[in-house]
């Protein structure tokens, strides 16, 4: 799963909402096709990893791969029946946080057909609504 191999602080405060629209990464730069956020989201490392596996699953051994995200963001979680107080929880996982129009993943060397497809299957595992994307 993807992780920070070092961060200034262990755990980091929540912030506040999300807001706007993306303005970096909104556009297909590595890769022909590519899966565009639509809506403000969290998503979690393990979410990231499991549409990775889907796709690569899907396309077998053509094509390439990008993943244009990454989860720096810790999150904090107390156990079961803890008491109020005590401090923060440990940090439980790694989230990154989505802006409406950043580009998730990048494809390419396959056919669209197949993009389309593996996209799909990537964006049933994601906790945000995404579209599928041409580069221009």
């Amino acid at each position: 799963m993807l992780m920070p191999k070092k961060a200034k602080y262990r755990k980091k405060m929540r912030g506040g909402k999300i807001r706007g629209i993306s303005s970096r990464g909104a556009f297909v730069s590595f890769g022909e096709f590519g899966l565009k956020a639509m809506e403000v989201g969290m998503i979690n490392s393990r979410e990231i990893e499991a549409a990775r596996r889907a796709m690569t699953r899907y396309i077998q051994r053509g094509g390439k791969i990008w993943i244009r995200m990454f989860p720096d963001h810790p999150m904090s979680k107390k156990g079961a029946e803890v008491p109020m107080g005590k401090g923060k929880g440990e940090t439980d996982r790694y989230i990154a946080k989505i802006k409406p129009g950043k580009i998730l993943f990048e494809m390419d060397g396959i056919d669209e057909k197949i993009a389309r497809r593996a996209m799909r299957l990537a964006s049933d595992k994601l906790s945000v609504k995404t579209k599928f994307v041409i580069k221009n």
